[in-house]
């Protein structure tokens, strides 16, 4: 298999997963604007991601994705779908279980992530409101996991890698053809979390079926329990959450931080999380999601030499093209935030703020992109231990951030602590895969740099020559002119990268790779 051509697959269907994300805050902030609603609606949003990011996309994919490698490569079809069976009986009984909590101590999360809204009762309540509304999503989405899975397993990326279009798409209905027929109109965004993970849900089905993978759900959960193969998924789920939490806890804290700033913060970061979002899906979440079943294909075939050269691969694939993007981030924190986000009720004032977290965000965007790369590299050997001990140090640290930046630089100094935070942890797990002997990293890494950071500057360069002619603010009403000049100055700060790389010898065909 052509990894480089599954990932450009990939990369395309997330690309557009992300175009109609950001058609979706682009309507959110221009009908809603950064206010107190709007921060409600965020706060109401991370309590389920929390746990999606927690268990669904983290432990449970961590934990489950190596061993279900394992018994496809080494057990065969009939105890590979026997494991998948059970595992999805005990996945479904637990959601269950799991939703009924949640929307029970709807309250109890509120002020778990947002202390600050209970000065203010009607926000409170709001936010309890589309918590209950939207908890469910943790059970779709936990699907999702287990079937995108199942299907990554098999080499089936495209619906997997489409299905966050489905989320996009419902709020873009909800907020153009909900919103302005509810008396509280900031509910549709919450109705439209709630359908969209059921359509994100649905859309799995015929794909599992045509790779005859479609699970088998039992009334009987203990019956599933005492599987060999799900004991061994729990056991592996135990340190995976250690390790996804210490990252979701951050994020939690740095929401009650949030809480306690001036209304429209949360917007704010949301908003520059999204930009910070499209580099680190595009090429971080679609390089992971690539790297795993080969790096776990590879492990179970006893393959080092391997291992080590598609950890190589990703690394210096993520450094050629995540170094362009955390440039960007920084040298036009102002012209992408006017160009996306500089309508209806989303102020000048919005705009300044939400192009500080912007820059900060772009200070940490390839420590963010690393994580992503390095992790696997541990994960596909079932060695969930080390990334956990790191996770509790890079929380500490990031907490200890905080408190440095937050006086000074408000709402920003969180999106610096998290880029930071992300750069020590790529850090330390590449330190820990080089001292383990996983990953060696191949000869001409010292020249490659060197021209990636030469041709770096020139872009650098070109960027604030260009942004530094155009008053972004005043453009407000001249929107397609506004959009034409940004997308000038990045066709023209790509030219002056890539020609230069290609002045310097870079060529595509370096970057192929083929998996085993």
């Amino acid at each position: 298999m052509n990894l480089l051509k599954t990932l450009a697959t990939i990369s395309g269907m997330t690309m557009l997963s992300r175009i109609t994300g950001l058609m979706r805050d682009v309507l959110i902030n221009s009908y809603f604007g950064a206010s107190g609603w709007t921060d409600a609606y965020f706060a109401a949003m991370r309590i389920p991601n929390f746990f999606r990011r927690l268990f669904a996309e983290g432990a449970f994919s961590q934990a489950f994705v190596p061993i279900l490698a394992e018994y496809k490569n080494k057990k065969g079809d009939q105890a590979t779908r026997e494991l998948v069976d059970h595992v999805a009986t005990v996945l479904v009984w637990a959601l269950l279980f799991t939703c009924l909590i949640g929307v029970a101590g709807a309250p109890i999360f509120v002020y778990m992530f947002a202390s600050g809204f209970a000065v203010n009762p009607a926000k409170f309540e709001i936010t309890v409101v589309m918590t209950r509304i939207m908890f469910p999503y943790i059970g779709f989405i936990s699907l999702v996991a287990l079937a995108s899975g199942i299907l990554n397993t098999w080499r089936e990326f495209r619906v997997p890698a489409f299905t966050p279009v489905l989320l996009n798409l419902s709020s873009i209905a909800a907020s153009l053809f909900l919103a302005p027929h509810m008396a509280q109109p900031i509910y549709a965004l919450a109705i439209a979390v709630f359908v969209g993970g059921m359509l994100q849900m649905l859309i799995q089905v015929p794909a599992l079926i045509k790779i005859g993978m479609l699970p088998h759900l039992s009334l009987n959960p203990m019956f599933a329990l005492r599987d060999p193969g799900v004991l061994r998924v729990l056991r592996q789920m135990g340190p995976a959450v250690l390790a996804v939490s210490a990252t979701q806890i951050s994020i939690l804290i740095n929401s009650t931080w949030a809480s306690h700033m001036p209304d429209g913060s949360m917007s704010w970061l949301a908003s520059a999380d999204r930009l910070m979002e499209f580099p680190t899906a595009l090429l971080g979440v679609a390089l992971g999601t690539v790297l795993l079943p080969s790096l776990s294909k590879a492990n179970a075939e006893a393959d080092t030499a391997e291992y080590s050269s598609l950890l190589d691969w990703g690394l210096r694939l993520t450094c050629l093209l995540a170094m362009p993007a955390a440039v960007a981030l920084a040298t036009l924190p102002e012209a992408l935030t006017a160009t996306l986000f500089h309508n209806g009720k989303f102020d000048a004032h919005a705009v300044a703020m939400t192009a500080q977290a912007v820059t900060s965000y772009g200070v940490g965007l390839i420590g963010l992109i690393f994580v992503k790369i390095l992790a696997p590299g541990f994960y596909a050997k079932q060695d969930i231990r080390t990334p956990v001990k790191i996770a509790i140090l890079v929380l500490l640290a990031t907490q200890v951030m905080n408190l440095m930046f937050v006086p000074f630089i408000q709402h920003a100094g969180l999106a610096l602590s998290v880029g930071l935070g992300a750069c020590l942890n790529a850090s330390m797990l590449y330190r820990g895969l080089r001292q383990r002997g996983i990953y060696a990293p191949q000869a001409g890494w010292l020249p490659f740099l060197l021209k990636l950071a030469a041709a770096l500057t020139l872009m650098a360069g070109v960027a604030l020559a260009l942004s530094g002619q155009v008053d972004w603010i005043g453009l407000k009403s001249q929107k397609w002119m506004r959009a034409g000049l940004l997308g000038g100055i990045i066709l023209a700060c790509m030219l002056s990268y890539f020609l230069a790389l290609f002045a310097m010898g870079f060529r595509i065909r370096d970057f192929r790779k083929t998996s085993i």
